[in-house]
């Protein structure tokens, strides 16, 4: 079940939000429970046993580590509940990798586990690690309700595809939060924002990278490469910050106040800045967690390049076990170190288009890293972007003519430029009632389209599923 789908937007979400607002406040997060579960079962019935382990070895670290005041004995506990969650992650996301690599290295005829990857074990594991991480530092209380605690892992709406919410980041709401009317009213207008973005833009512009992909790219044109893969940059952005939206706007119609996960990445002006507006619970979470015990920028500037190289690379691997975004990650994390060896004086001192295009032409370049299978794929890809035998062609004229209008739109929407027009609007004696009026009808226009959309669609799960 996806949040962009007939089933989920009119047969599960609205009986269970009735049910939800018509239940006793005790009862409310046996509701969400519930609807968790039986969300998350729906699509992997088969591994739903994993996060319930997942979830029971943490809870239970948890509580130990809580009574006991030796911090040996609060260590042993951490490690038990990291082993327990990377293990599962390590089993079920990477063991066919280190087989592969295993075999291939030493000639090993190991067999490969055939298991499929459990939709969500990257998030909801990183998730349970940061509460038993911050039970050890003291950093937030104990939950001792198990049903508490299950119903934060398993709240579907941020449960298979993040933000990664950290447990004192809802520790509070989830025995004690609001959910009305306003509240409601608030949460849908952002949940029908981001499935627009998935629905009318990521799925429109993505069609035009999947026949891009398809082709051989020693015969594409300089214009079809770039604008196939200029195409998957936006359906990325759209489909993920899309299902970011939802998801924050599922958790305010149920009382909760997700954080922030995208903020118009597309217009940083340094890769550094980037990657504060690209998945931002992500980069948190490993700063938070990897990059500050490691020693930070505290030890000196050699250990800080290291620093980074490590959660890097690290970063990439989260993102998928194969080697494509191992070096996805140690991309980024060498412009990363450029920049902060001080190429990010020399972009502060170029004008601001300059550095944006910079910017945006090196995530462009990690985007073939990050989506074509092999490293041979992406250095054929790079060399029809910038040394194909032919800057265009009928076909690249006729994509461009096919798609231009969606590109623009694609453009304007990634920028903050509608929010800046809706606040000039609302300085005005009546924008603020012109608004009022039209932001509800413009809802319910997008609602409709969408729902048109779906009514003829296969599925079309969000992109990040697979992490």
């Amino acid at each position: 079940m996806v949040f962009s789908g007939i089933t989920f937007l009119y047969f599960f979400l609205p009986p269970v939000l009735l049910v939800y607002m018509l239940v006793p406040k005790k009862c409310k997060n046996i509701i969400l429970l519930i609807a968790g579960l039986l969300f998350y079962s729906w699509g992997e019935p088969a591994y739903f046993w994993v996060m319930i382990a997942s979830s029971l070895v943490d809870y239970a670290a948890g509580l130990y580590m809580n009574r006991m005041e030796s911090k040996g004995k609060r260590r042993a506990a951490l490690a038990v509940s990291m082993v327990a969650d990377l293990g599962f992650l390590f089993v079920f996301k990477y063991s066919g990798f280190v087989v592969d690599v295993i075999n291939k290295a030493f000639g090993a005829n190991i067999p490969r586990p055939d298991l499929p990857l459990p939709i969500g074990i990257s998030f909801y594991t990183f998730q349970s690690m940061s509460y038993t991480i911050d039970i050890f530092r003291k950093k937030t209380k104990v939950q001792k309700n198990f049903i508490n605690y299950l119903t934060y892992v398993s709240l579907f709406p941020q449960l298979v595809a993040g933000p990664i919410v950290r447990y004192n980041e809802v520790a509070d709401s989830l025995t004690d939060r609001t959910s009305n009317a306003d509240t409601i009213g608030e949460g849908a207008a952002l949940f029908i924002k981001g499935l627009a973005k998935k629905v009318l833009i990521a799925n429109n512009i993505g069609a035009l990278w999947t026949e891009v992909k398809g082709m051989d790219f020693s015969n594409i044109s300089v214009l079809t490469a770039w604008l196939g893969i200029l195409a998957f940059t936006y359906q990325i952005y759209f489909d993920f910050s899309g299902y970011s939206d939802m998801a924050r706007g599922l958790g305010r119609m149920f009382g909760f106040e997700f954080p922030v996960n995208f903020d118009h990445p597309y217009q940083s002006k340094s890769v550094t800045e980037f990657w504060r507006r690209w998945h931002i619970t992500l980069g948190s979470w490993f700063r938070e967690y990897l990059y500050i015990p490691l020693g930070g920028n505290r030890r000196g500037t050699a250990r800080t390049f290291i620093n980074l190289a490590i959660v890097w690379i690290l970063t990439g691997f989260w993102h998928g076990a194969s080697f494509n975004f191992i070096c996805w990650g140690a991309f980024y994390a060498l412009l990363l170190i450029i920049e902060r060896a001080g190429f990010s004086k020399v972009l502060e001192k170029l004008p601001p288009l300059v550095s944006t295009l910079y910017t945006f032409i090196m995530v462009v370049i990690g985007w073939v890293m990050f989506d074509l299978d092999t490293m041979g794929d992406f250095c054929r890809y790079i060399k029809a972007m910038f040394a194909a035998k032919k800057l265009a062609d009928p076909l690249s004229l006729y994509q461009l003519a096919s798609f231009g209008i969606m590109f623009v739109l694609c453009v304007f929407a990634s920028t903050d430029l509608w929010r800046k027009l809706c606040a000039k609007i609302q300085t005005k004696e009546t924008g603020g009632k012109i608004l009022a009026v039209a932001s509800p009808a413009v809802q319910l226009v997008l609602l409709l389209l969408c729902t048109c959309y779906l009514v003829d669609a296969t599925y079309n799960p969000f992109l990040y599923f697979r992490f």
